[in-house]
């Protein structure tokens, strides 16, 4: 096969439609087909700029039907990706196409543009020298938790996305985990009802009573300092583990993470302690 077409990753507005490069547009108008994650809102774009080209859609639901079909396509063209906003193959079923087309052999080419993150970064008024992406954020409370607990003592900044029907959980998870860490909220980023707040965790849920719109939430980076644990609360936090069956291993595995301190020093400890069963009850007389 003649692997002749180019994939093109096209970042698109994230709510303007003013804001897309010439760059994208040309490549829009020229390639002869428009992967889109939403098609309506590819249409929709195409259609203000005055664009027409061929569009299917590709997403999560049926990317792995459409993924040989818009390979057949690259081998007799060009073809452009887009995401329902912003770069595709960023928190995005685009990254599976992308792949693929590496894999085939096909050149993938980013054109950048429009970005929920570094917009918010930008916004956010927080030292940001560097920072991670954390997407979307688990659904459940202890896997938000556990994410903050981790990311919070690294000195960057910390960025993730949510919905408006999970925003608040979030919010209280960050706040049990991390306090008064500063925080910058950005809600409907480049739309009519751009919002930024810039506060705490606590003060923004009291803020957002009924958050309506995407979030994109920007958390201070931490000291880079991780807290000094007491070595007793280590023993008793081993002990517990162990008599709840739990290997000597896996306790130290589990009490490194959740108190920062190195695992060969936790494991040594669990050692030290030596076998542990399960917890005693007392005797009756």
């Amino acid at each position: 096969m003649n692997k002749v077409g180019t994939l093109y990753l096209v970042a698109t507005p994230i709510g303007n439609l003013e804001d897309v490069t010439l760059r994208a547009l040309r490549v829009l108008g020229e390639v002869s087909l428009v992967a889109a994650e939403d098609t309506r809102t590819a249409r929709k774009l195409l259609s203000h700029h005055g664009l027409w080209a061929r569009v299917v859609s590709y997403n999560e639901h049926n990317m792995k039907r459409r993924t040989p079909e818009i390979l057949r396509a690259l081998s007799e063209g060009d073809v452009a990706l887009v995401s329902e906003a912003g770069m595709p193959a960023i928190s995005d079923p685009g990254y599976e196409l992308a792949a693929a087309a590496v894999e085939a052999g096909h050149e993938v080419s980013p054109l950048p543009g429009a970005s929920a993150v570094t917009a918010a970064v930008a916004a956010s008024g927080l030292a940001a020298r560097e920072f991670t992406f954390a997407g979307f954020l688990p659904r459940r409370s202890k896997g938000r938790k556990d994410l903050f607990e981790r990311l919070g003592k690294e000195p960057g900044a910390i960025v993730f996305f949510e919905s408006p029907h999970r925003v608040r959980a979030a919010l209280a998870d960050l706040a049990a985990v991390l306090g008064d860490r500063r925080i910058a909220v950005c809600r409907e980023l480049t739309k009519l009802y751009e919002e930024i707040f810039r506060g705490t965790a606590a003060e923004a849920l009291e803020h957002f009573g009924e958050p309506r719109g995407e979030f994109t939430v920007v958390v201070e980076g931490g000291d880079g300092v991780a807290r000094e644990v007491p070595e007793d609360e280590v023993r008793a936090a081993l002990r517990k583990l162990r008599e709840g069956g739990m290997s000597a291993r896996d306790a130290a595995a589990q009490v490194a993470s959740e108190t920062g301190m190195a695992k060969r020093r936790v494991y040594a400890l669990a050692i030290e302690q030596g076998p542990a069963g399960p917890a005693k009850r007392s005797r009756r007389t």
